[in-house]
């Protein structure tokens, strides 16, 4: 592999996304002292159209068109759920709805799930898992006399399909699983994990929050049961952007989730007595949408869409394979360590590299003009986002980093146990 700067730079010549990056703010500097985000995998940039979007939203629909404007704003949890349904995640219009947050769809699907499994009294998930995935099937499983069974990954190459098959049994009611792991990027295969759960007679929510609009989910070709994910990551909703969720098709009558709102309601405006949940997907929404948040979620989605996620998916690999292969070339000597499946195809979009002073790496890349982000216990995570990162971009941040740690000005900041906060 050539991992001179003219070889990234010839990447970026051929690169068939080139023309998305400048659909986003902060993007116009190539001088060398420019900012270099290597974070989209915690929040995305800025799309150049969601401001006159969210400025429609406010001045037209809701300036103008008062209340008048629901009639539009009614349809926007599944019309731009029917977008990130054919154009990212592989399912099918009238699978996917907008509108909560990750943590309350994780919530309802969840109870839903468990109730259509009766009789089951285990729920499982990895012990590695995003904090708040754990924490709601903490909370769940004794609010419903069940318990929790976590199975064990590896902080680096994560989840064994082997472990996860000897956890799984007749008690087994849902798993609860991310398809890229936060930390380090791992990989999960979502066919073989619904094969594995649907022999045992279990459903799985999957949690796509790491994985939306950089890794093909495909959740009808694997036969997904149910998901969630958030839309502020690769998505580039903005911060705090409402999640979406999703539910297949054969079982959506099936399932009742524990949240009954007015959205969800066969018939809303006839303000019943007795709660009759909405035929499809729409039994699964809750209250009133977060509209003008939601103008911002439909840029970011169509986006995507446009870009197509098995492009996507083919930079993603390609830009982290840079990571890696320059972190094996430059800064093996310096103690740092590849903390992510070095297999592509286990791989999602981001790499994590493992260093003991990792916490004052990122504050002094931070300062030097790359944005990546910390893990514990001593991960530095880099997040290249296939819309906007260039080659060029990769290479010139590992290269500021080489120059970090060469000349060990990160041993001079504090230690993040000592830091400020």
């Amino acid at each position: 592999m050539d991992l001179s700067r003219a070889a990234a730079e010839a990447a970026d010549a051929t690169d068939p996304l080139a023309g998305f990056r400048a659909r986003f703010t902060g993007t116009d500097d190539d001088g060398p002292d420019r900012l270099l985000y290597l974070d989209g995998n915690s929040l995305g940039r800025l799309p150049r159209e969601t401001p006159a979007a969210v400025a429609r939203a406010v001045e037209q629909e809701w300036g103008q068109g008062l209340v008048g404007s629901w009639r539009d704003w009614v349809q926007q949890s599944g019309r731009i759920g029917d977008v990130l349904a054919e154009g990212v995640l592989g399912a099918r219009p009238g699978e996917v709805l907008v509108g909560d947050t990750t943590s309350v769809d994780l919530y309802k699907l969840l109870v839903a799930a468990a109730d259509a499994r009766p009789g089951r009294d285990v729920l499982v998930c990895c012990a590695d898992d995003f904090p708040t995935d754990r924490y709601i099937v903490a909370g769940v499983a004794p609010a419903r006399g069940m318990t929790v069974r976590e199975v064990e990954a590896h902080i680096d190459t994560g989840l064994e399909l082997d472990v996860l098959a000897r956890a799984l049994d007749e008690r087994v009611a849902v798993v609860v699983l991310s398809q890229v792991a936060y930390r380090s990027g791992a990989l999960v295969d979502i066919a073989e994990v619904t094969r594995l759960a649907r022999e045992a007679g279990a459903l799985v929510v999957w949690d796509l929050s790491h994985a939306a609009g950089a890794v093909p989910a495909d959740l009808t070709a694997a036969g997904a049961d149910l998901a969630v994910g958030c839309t502020y990551k690769y998505l580039n909703g903005g911060p705090g952007s409402p999640a979406f969720l999703y539910v297949r098709r054969e079982l959506q009558e099936q399932l009742r989730q524990p949240i009954w709102g007015w959205f969800g309601q066969r018939d809303q405006f006839a303000m019943g007595t007795a709660y009759d949940p909405a035929d499809g997907v729409d039994r699964f929404a809750v209250g009133t949408p977060p509209v003008l948040a939601m103008a911002a979620v439909e840029v970011g989605a169509r986006l995507s869409a446009e870009a197509g996620i098995e492009r996507l998916a083919a930079k993603g690999r390609a830009l982290t394979e840079l990571v890696i292969a320059l972190a094996d070339e430059w800064l093996g000597g310096h103690g740092v360590a590849v903390a992510s499946p070095r297999e592509p195809a286990r791989r999602g979009s981001h790499v994590s590299l493992a260093h003991p002073q990792a916490w004052q790496l990122t504050q002094a890349l931070i300062d030097r003009g790359v944005v990546p982000d910390f893990r514990t216990p001593d991960r530095l995570r880099l997040g290249p986002a296939p819309l906007y990162t260039r080659f060029v971009d990769v290479w010139d941040a590992m290269d500021r980093l080489r120059t970090v740690l060469g000349d060990r000005s990160h041993e001079s900041y504090p230690t993040e146990r000592s830091r400020v906060t």
